[in-house]
């Protein structure tokens, strides 16, 4: 066993995909499942994301999906990854935050990323517009003086019962968000391992601007991605297709789909401009049996020097993907090998 793999944490992200037959229920009920098998594998955390109007998505209030996630583990840190800030009044952001804090101490991550809505229309239907993302700095410094008392845009209002307590911030951030991050002192979310040298210039500019605050005092990254285990590599491989059809049929149709199987992806006739975008889609993440996981994963590390890995992958299968994630926590010495 890798000795670097064994030192990092390593955590997991579920977006609450749909699957082809199946509706947003059980997609959010397999989120829950997921997230109890999480903790019993080892997991450090286990994180839920904000979608609006995205038919392959169910997540869409991940605050109400994170004190679910919450309710039913006892041990795993739970959170957002993320909370899109643009989307929201930071106060209402805050008093989520305070809540769930309050019912689970010290369990509780607040991931927050700077996109807004992803359509006209969504951005409409949230009163939002584009603007709303440009003084994303601006916002955060609110939120984060809902809980040490010290915002000033609104000296008579107090954020209960988030005042006065500590709830972890993370900022999921590519490119410009780095620099925000190491400005507010806060640890950086970063992916995905495709664009691996804007990765780590990123990283390295986080790292050189870093200021210690009250919420952090070193540089702290994580580095998320999709890793994909199974028994042999064209196994693994075959998880990742009904996500990189997914992404395809978006970007040529405008409407990002629920999963469906790999046999049905084989069974497609695919334009030329879908094939390219359907292929680009499985290259550059972390896919194979379990030793050639540890061994690229060991790489990530070596190059990003992170500090945790977080996880991302969808599967139409959520046998398939339950799998993975057990075969990823063996290999990671997350729980013994007879589990």
């Amino acid at each position: 066993m890798s000795a670097l793999i064994a030192a990092t944490r390593i955590s997991l992200l579920d977006r609450s995909r749909t699957r082809e037959g199946q509706g947003g229920p059980q997609a959010l009920r397999d989120t829950v499942r997921l997230a109890r098998e999480a903790e019993a594998l080892g997991y450090h955390r286990f994180w839920v994301s904000e979608h609006h109007s995205v038919p392959g998505v169910a997540g869409s209030a991940p605050t109400v999906l994170a004190s679910a996630v919450a309710a039913v583990t006892s041990r795993i840190r739970v959170g957002t990854g993320g909370v899109m800030l643009p989307n929201h009044q930071p106060l209402v952001v805050a008093e989520q935050f305070g809540v769930l804090e309050s019912l689970f101490p010290g369990r509780i991550d607040m991931g927050l990323g700077r996109s807004v809505g992803f359509t006209d229309g969504i951005r409409r239907a949230l009163g939002r517009d584009k603007k709303d993302a440009e003084d994303f700095a601006g916002k955060l410094e609110e939120l984060l003086g809902w809980f040490t008392g010290e915002q000033r845009a609104h000296p008579q209002v107090h954020a209960r019962p988030a005042e006065g307590l500590r709830v972890p911030p993370y900022l999921l951030a590519v490119g410009e968000g780095a620099d925000i991050a190491a400005a507010a002192g806060l640890p950086l979310v970063i992916g995905d391992l495709k664009g691996r040298d804007k990765v780590l210039a990123a990283i390295e500019r986080y790292r050189a601007g870093f200021r210690p605050s009250v919420w952090s005092d070193a540089p702290y990254v994580v580095v998320a991605g999709t890793v994909a285990v199974a028994g042999t590599e064209e196994a693994a491989r075959r998880l990742l297709m009904p996500e990189a059809w997914a992404g395809a049929y978006s970007r040529t149709h405008g409407v990002f789909p629920p999963l469906i199987s790999p046999e049905s992806v084989e069974a497609l006739t695919m334009t030329a401009k879908e094939r390219t975008l359907y292929e680009s889609g499985l290259d550059g993440h972390v896919h194979g049996d379990e030793e050639q996981v540890v061994d690229a994963l060991e790489s990530v590390l070596k190059d990003t020097g992170a500090d945790e890995i977080l996880v991302t992958t969808s599967a139409h299968d959520v046998e398939d993907l339950l799998d993975s994630h057990r075969r990823l926590a063996r290999a990671a010495g997350l729980t013994s090998p007879d589990a």
